[in-house]
Parts: structure tokens; sequence; C-alpha cells
């Protein structure tokens, strides 16, 4: 039998729309993140995010953990879950208190905190963070640590985001029935921004892309936090489907061409090599169907250029536009397609790049793909251990309010116009 885990010890479990994927980590002496087992296991019971079926989830979700507890040595009994189906929405509530110049103290940042509940409500959508983001005084934007200091006034930007009750549930229940605890459900954009971007790109400004199998997330960071979001339910299944109805092939065989012949980018010599396909039904003897690469571009390009353009939609209705040089960032599964990021930096018109997960020590070569940052982010997240206001209510679900929302957004929309 398995021992019991060591203190300390973090488990991220990511449910996609292809594969359910588990991460045991510790904390090392030196502060810096051990990968100590990963899981992989398919996913067949989630549909653009959305957990579809029950048991099969719950049967890779167990799979997927024993893989990672076998390799680390000992059992688990909790896990920190990603949440990456559409319906996500964030936005950003502001408080203000007087302080008439009295130096701050913990009480005083403490019974902000309290007033910033008046954001929160128990009707709606589900809360899944309410964090302090950053502090204000006196009008002065930015500060981390107001503690110590003397201000008239005192405000807190509060980073709320919040999902649609019933899928967030499901996946809480599937998780459970796999008995395991869950410590926490996380947003995948704010887990994935922690993975691959630095500090310094979610203070300065930058846009994260992530392609998954199933849905494609769209999120905007500012000033060092997720300022916006929006998701686009294509995702990089939709270009393996086209393969295998363009050639009448298997989904396995499709997503095979896909990875080893695919790419977002043709040449010339591309309608020179042939690439051999199955036919899709087993009792058939025909011959294999040659096509060429380029034939084989055609069909990826086809629907790759759809997603891009409503990326590019999403952007523009996100605010990302103006001063010239701001990055994309793409991740996800979708983004390990050969040449999709100076695809993206063509019709985008602004520097691309690909974002892994960074900063894990002992984390495998085939973990370390830009498909597996969320797995990553999961666990830094888990890690930082943030202050989240849900925790000043006990026992009480934390819901936004609709009304909230939309008073709110103009503050939002201002903060991020000042990056």
């Amino acid at each position: 039998m398995a021992k019991a885990a060591p203190e300390g010890i973090i488990t991220a479990l990511d449910i996609g729309t292809s594969k359910v994927s588990a991460m045991i980590a510790q904390r090392g002496d030196g502060g810096e993140l051990i990968v100590l087992g990963t899981g992989q296991r398919e996913s067949k019971g989630v549909k653009r995010g959305y957990i579809a079926d029950m048991a099969l989830t719950e049967l890779a979700v167990r799979e997927a953990v024993a893989q990672a507890e076998r390799i680390a040595g000992f059992n688990i009994e909790n896990v920190w879950a990603g949440f990456s189906a559409g319906g996500l929405v964030s936005d950003e509530a502001f408080i203000e208190v007087e302080l008439n110049g009295h130096r701050i103290e913990q009480q005083d940042i403490d019974a902000l905190l309290q007033e910033g509940r008046s954001a929160i409500d128990p009707q709606g959508r589900m809360v899944l963070h309410a964090q302090p983001a950053l502090y204000t005084l006196d009008g002065l934007t930015g500060v981390k640590k107001p503690l110590g200091l003397h201000a008239d006034r005192l405000g807190v930007h509060i980073h709320v985001i919040a999902a649609d009750g019933s899928p967030v549930r499901n996946l809480d229940l599937t998780v459970r029935s796999a008995h395991l605890e869950v410590k926490s459900i996380i947003a995948s954009p704010v887990a994935t921004g922690l993975a691959c971007l630095s500090d310094e790109e979610r203070d300065l400004g930058v846009a994260l892309v992530e392609i998954g199998a199933g849905i494609t997330n769209v999120s905007l960071f500012a000033g060092g936090m997720l300022v916006g979001l929006k998701s686009i339910p294509v995702g990089s299944c939709d270009i393996t489907d086209d393969i295998a109805s363009a050639f009448g092939t298997t989904r396995g065989q499709a997503e095979r061409m896909k990875c080893f012949h695919g790419s977002a980018n043709a040449s010339p010599r591309d309608n020179h090599e042939m690439i051999a396909i199955r036919p899709g039904r087993a009792d058939d003897d025909a011959d294999p169907l040659q096509i060429t690469k380029a034939a084989l571009i055609s069909v990826i390009r086809t629907r790759l250029e759809q997603l891009i353009n409503e990326v590019q939609q999403a952007l523009k209705e996100l605010k990302f536009e103006g001063a010239v040089g701001r990055q994309v960032v793409l991740t996800g599964g979708g983004a390990e397609l050969k040449g999709i990021a100076d695809y993206a930096q063509q019709v985008l018109g602004r520097s691309v790049r690909v974002g892994r997960p960074r900063g894990l020590t002992g984390l495998p070569d085939a973990h370390g793909g830009p498909g597996f940052a969320t797995l990553a982010g999961l666990a830094f997240f888990a890690a930082s251990d943030p202050v989240d206001l849900r925790g000043l209510v006990p026992q009480q679900q934390m819901v936004v309010r609709q009304k909230g929302f939309a008073a709110l957004r103009r503050l939002f929309q201002a903060a991020k116009a000042n990056y």
C-alpha cells in the first residue's frame, strides 16, 4: 500500500476536453515547486469544457491521479481543480474608505476588505475568485503593501471572476465522486497566466490566448491582474474533425496527421510531399489514399483562419488596442501546431509567442509543452495561497450581483485604459 502524503503537498487537476491531467508537487527549501509525479488520461466525457458524462470523466480522473500517485509514491486526498468552460466573467470592484491621514494599520486593511464584500451577493453567478488586487492611497494606484503608510483615503481593487453555477457544481461533484476533496476550483485563465506570463508582462499588459481542444479562452492582463475575458467555442479538435471529414479517415489518424505533418504555414515543397492515409472503415481493403502535404495544410489553415479572426475580434471587444508592441501569448494544446505563432503574428499584426510552463523543478519533458500550462499554473496558484474575500463569509456561496457587474464595468474599462 502507498504511504500517506507528506506535509505541504499540492495536487493540481486539469479536466479538459481532450485529456485529464494531474500533477503532484511540493515546495522545496528554496521556495521552488518540485514535481513529484504526473498523470494523464484521455478525456471522453467532456464537451467544450463542460462535463457531459460524469462516469467517464470520473474514471479518467481516478486513473490520472492514480498514475501520478504511483510515480510520487504516496496517496493524495485533495486537489486544486481547473475550470475552463465558457461562461466565465471577469470584473473588478473598487472600494474606498476615509482614514483622515492616520497611519494604516492591519485592522484598517481588514475593515476595508470586509467593506469590499458589499460588491458580492448570494444571487446570480457563482464566484470562483474574489481577491484584493492593488490598493490605492489618496487616488495613487498600484500600491501593493499599504501597511504602515499614511493616507486620507485607502481603497482596494477587488478582482472578481464568476461562472455559471451548474457547470462548476458538476465539476465539483465529479471530482468528489472519485473520492477526492476539492480544495478550490480555479478559473483556467488565472492559472495559465501564472505559468506562462512574467510579473512584468501581467503588469504592462498582455493578451493570453489559450487554444484548448474544444474551447479557446482569450484573456487580457493589465496592472498585474486579469481584467478581461472572452471564450470562443472553437478549438484544436475542430481542426482534427475537419481533417477526418475532408479525407475520410478516423479522428485518431487525423490527429496524428495534424501533429506530425500539419503546419500553419505553407511552402512550395508541400505540393510534392505525399502523405498516406488509411481508410476510415476497418473493413475497407482499398489502397491508402495519397494526398499532398499542401492539401492537409489547406484544411488546417481554413479552420485556423476562422479561429484567429475570432481571436482578433475578441481582442477588439476587450479593448486590446492602441500602443504598438503589445504582446499576444499563445498557449494550450492548439499552440503546439507548427508555425502557429508566425501565422497569428501575420493576422493579428502584433508580436506573438508560444507560452510554456516555467519555474517547475523536475517537470517531465512530456508535460513541458503549452498543452500543460494550465496544470502547472494550478500548482503555482495553490502554492501562492492568495487572499480570497469569500473566506470572510463562512459557509456561504459567493455570487456576484449582476447589477453590480454593470455598475463596475465603467471603472474596469477605465483601469484598462491606463495600461
